[in-house]
């Protein structure tokens, strides 16, 4: 798969099609590296984000005005109120399987310190009628959903309540400590599939989010199966022309020969668990 953002001329001539067999042989060799490994332990036992805990930014409520989102990129904040002093030192964090974690906090005013900085990239200072200062008027300890390897779980977050805007602005008050990065490809490896989902009404059946070149014929989508792993890839071929090397994105259904139930899938390119997250247009 060759791909690329930038409109160029590529030739791909290193692509193959992967067979039947090299599928397979890849497939039991992401297996038997992910199962039982210290990224597999932590993705079913730590707390490990799927998305950007902070900046979180304004809550999900209905549109920001654009002076808003100007003033806090450049860090235009004021502070007007005190800021909670005798907040917990930890939470309980409950998992979508019953269990409890226990998780350090960080306090209002390291979480204000940390946001109110200025971006450290501004294409342009605030102008006169193009931002306003953000007035922290007060801040209370909450919970919003986070999309973790375990599933989504309510976390402790601090709400800012800011002069003028209805919206509040979300930091999530996690301790950096206690959360475990995303596992990350290795050098060389092209990821395969993007993101997945399952079909309604079809247990067996996987749609999988993939990118492929201008140049790329689809043949089809695979996977290979053990009682805890699901490794899927795309089957494609590049046709041996110069064509605009061009990252498009397009979906596709693989069978499964048993429903996924609570297996993990994982990409055949990386390795790496592929998020239950399929854009649909």
């Amino acid at each position: 798969m060759c791909l690329s953002l930038v409109l160029l001329l590529s030739s791909c001539s290193w692509f193959h099609r992967v067979s039947p067999e090299e599928f397979e042989g890849r497939a039991r060799e992401v297996v038997a590296r992910w199962h039982g490994s210290a990224a597999d332990r932590a993705w079913r036992e730590r707390f490990v984000s799927l998305e950007v805990m902070n900046p979180q930014g304004w809550a999900r409520v209905g549109p920001i005005p654009a002076w808003v989102n100007r003033s806090a990129h450049n860090g235009a904040w004021q502070l007007a109120t005190t800021l909670p002093a005798d907040s917990p030192a930890r939470a309980d964090v409950h998992w979508p399987d019953g269990s409890v974690s226990q998780v350090p906090l960080v306090t209002a005013a390291s979480a204000y310190t940390e946001f109110s900085t200025p971006a450290g990239f501004i294409e342009e200072e605030c102008p006169a009628k193009g931002c306003r200062p953000l007035r922290v008027t007060g801040a209370e300890l909450d919970e919003v959903p986070l999309e973790t390897s375990r599933g989504t779980v309510q976390v402790p977050a601090w709400l800012f309540t800011v002069r003028g805007v209805k919206q509040k602005y979300v930091h999530v008050a996690v301790a950096p400590s206690s959360v475990t990065a995303r596992p990350e490809r290795a050098h060389g490896e092209i990821e395969e599939v993007m993101a997945f989902d399952q079909v309604a009404g079809k247990p067996d059946e996987l749609l999988l989010q993939y990118g492929y070149g201008a140049c790329d014929s689809i043949h089809g989508a695979r996977a290979y199966e053990t009682d805890q792993l699901v490794v899927v890839d795309v089957d494609e071929e590049y046709s041996g022309e110069m064509c605009p090397a061009i990252l498009k994105t397009a979906t596709i259904t693989v069978t499964l020969v048993r429903p996924l139930g609570d297996r993990l899938v994982l990409d055949s390119g990386t390795g790496l668990p592929v998020v239950r997250e399929v854009k649909r247009r």
